[in-house]
């Protein structure tokens, strides 16, 4: 039976939550996998302010325009939708990119499923971390997918 299964519990790099706010695509199915319980969100204080900061840039101020929006307002839009924690450390475990591990705190807090990204350079060479599989969001829409069919 559809929706029976728990929802999947997630952390979303916020290269994959820009992508989901401003584009359409497998980022966005997430956000709105998440409006409609089939998965769960973790964020923290950190990658809020790490989304806020990105929105910032010069290369989204267009397309965030287009919607008629603010950065604001999309902070605001994915934080209801997202629950928090707060890791208790952040233990060094990205090779040159310390804002990843953020993302992998986060998740071991939430004792998320899995961690989703599109950093193919840091974060989804490592595979997995504690149990927590490191995937793309194609692969996780590709899994709901298929929860769906079941």
């Amino acid at each position: 039976m559809p929706g029976s299964a728990q929802p999947l519990r997630l952390v979303v790099d916020t290269n994959v939550v820009v992508a989901g706010l401003l584009w359409t695509g497998p980022p966005r199915r997430l956000l709105q996998a998440a409006i409609d319980g089939e998965v769960e969100l973790f964020s923290s204080a950190v990658l809020l302010d790490e989304l806020a900061h990105t929105l910032g840039y010069s290369k989204f101020t267009k397309r965030i325009e287009s919607f008629g929006t603010s950065i604001a307002a999309l902070v605001a839009q994915y934080t209801a939708l997202v629950s928090l924690v707060a890791p208790a450390s952040v233990p060094r475990v990205v090779a040159n990119d310390a804002d990843d591990d953020h993302v992998i705190a986060a998740a071991v807090a939430a004792r998320a499923e899995l961690i989703v990204t599109g950093d193919r350079k840091h974060l989804l060479p490592i595979g997995t971390h504690q149990g927590i599989a490191i995937v793309t969001a194609r692969e996780v829409v590709d899994r709901l997918d298929a929860r769906l069919k079941t």
